[in-house]
């Protein structure tokens, strides 16, 4: 196969397959007497594994993943591609977490509680079980925000902000970046809806099915990898 052969069959420009090969991802292409790349079907599966991976674990991983089957004796390769299985076990296990969580939270009463009820930075840090400069930078990416005690000027969490504290921890856990929440929690402080703060994790689950599939995808391309490997042992 030319280089736009196998760019055209895997979805790719001819220079991404150009520099997947100088990025190791291939191995060694024979050339003609003319220069010309001759790419074999053990370049095609590399590339195809890649592409698959790099939707599963992304790009910098995936390079070095099929590298590895390169590379390193199979078992060293096929422990990488353990290790982003067991990443993504651990991913959907978090989520389990954050959705029980969530319900749990967003049932919690709020209402006719009284100022002795909330909490200083302190004690919603230790109730978290996170660093009081966790709370002061959710603060200040407006995530959730304390109110002032009128003396002193500490920050001062009454139990609605509690509640979006523990929300934030868990979607946290669940792998949501700070980006993210900065566009949900006001609309769910504006809203007090728990199905925004499920639907966002329902988002997230379809997000790590899409990934699961990937790496299904890119072991099938490695598996026919290693028997080419095999044939040509």
């Amino acid at each position: 196969m030319r280089t736009a052969d196998v760019a055209r069959r895997v979805g790719y420009s001819a220079q991404q397959v150009r520099n997947l090969e100088r990025d190791g991802v291939l191995p060694p292409v024979t050339r003609t007497a003319t220069g010309y790349r001759i790419y074999e079907e053990v370049h095609l599966q590399s590339v195809l594994a890649y592409r698959a991976l790099a939707a599963g674990v992304g790009p910098v991983e995936a390079r070095n993943i099929v590298r590895a089957f390169h590379r390193f004796p199979t078992s060293h390769a096929l422990a990488l591609l353990d290790k982003a299985h067991a990443r993504l076990d651990a991913e959907r296990a978090e989520l389990r977490q954050a959705k029980e969580a969530a319900h749990v939270i967003a049932s919690e009463p709020i209402e006719d509680v009284s100022a002795s009820d909330s909490m200083s930075v302190s004690e919603l840090a230790a109730a978290l079980g996170v660093r009081p400069s966790t709370l002061r930078h959710w603060h200040a990416e407006a995530l959730v925000i304390p109110d002032r005690d009128p003396v002193s000027g500490t920050r001062q969490y009454a139990p609605a902000q509690v509640r979006d504290a523990r929300i934030v921890h868990q979607l946290r856990k669940a792998g949501y970046r700070i980006t993210l929440l900065r566009a949900l929690m006001p609309e769910l402080r504006r809203t007090r809806r728990s199905e925004d703060v499920l639907s966002a994790l329902d988002a997230r689950a379809v997000s790590i099915t899409a990934r699961s599939k990937a790496l299904l995808d890119g072991a099938a391309a490695l598996s026919a990898l290693l028997s080419i490997h095999v044939q040509t042992a």
